[in-house]
């Protein structure tokens, strides 16, 4: 039976959309009715205040990345630094190009979670998983896994940054494939510096 979207659901995706094509201010309840064709003030209903939608959206955002991580990986643990600079590269490479949306909603959601703990710890962990990225580098030997995960996502932070908004951005005639070979060769190299100090 094919999975039907829950009203939650469909609201969060229209929030994500709203605001990677028309930045924060784009963020309205009535913004959401509309794109949904809702009676007005459906949204409202659902999440009362715009706290409560954005912390909504942070979440659903949350939830595609573990769902489209956890799909990625293989039966069997990584164990060498080209296993997992590959997997990490597939994942980056989903993000930037399939996942598009995602990445521009999470930097117009930033304004909201800026003065509000709660969302930018939220938000800081919406597309890389801290624990995943410990058991990542316990699993390829790193000598203080949590800081080199910490680390770890620090560099791909700034890759995502770099291929959406950067020197590296993805214009139009522009494919991952051009930066895959070098995205990869740096975080070969950040993992292995890592894995090693």
């Amino acid at each position: 039976m094919p999975h039907r979207s829950s009203r939650r659901d469909l609201i969060c995706d229209a929030a994500l959309d709203l605001v990677a094509e028309g930045g924060n201010h784009a963020l309205t309840h009535r913004g959401i009715d509309t794109r949904l064709e809702l009676a007005r003030g459906s949204t409202s209903y659902y999440y009362r205040t715009r706290h409560s939608l954005v912390s909504a959206a942070i979440a659903h955002l949350t939830r595609r990345s573990s769902e489209s991580f956890r799909a990625a990986l293989p039966a069997v643990p990584l164990r060498t630094v080209e296993e997992a600079s590959a997997l990490i590269t597939d994942q980056l490479e989903t993000l930037i190009v399939d996942r598009r949306r995602d990445v521009l909603a999470r930097y117009s959601l930033a304004v909201d979670a800026s003065g509000d703990d709660e969302l930018r710890a939220a938000l800081a962990s919406c597309l890389f998983s801290r624990p995943a990225a410990t058991v990542l580098m316990d699993s390829l030997g790193a000598g203080d896994p949590d800081g080199a995960a910490r680390d770890l996502i620090t560099l791909l932070e700034g890759v995502v940054f770099d291929l959406t908004y950067g020197s590296r951005a993805l214009a139009a005639d522009t494919r991952f494939a051009e930066h895959r070979q070098s995205v990869q060769r740096a975080i070969a190299l950040w993992i292995g510096a890592l894995c090693h100090r």
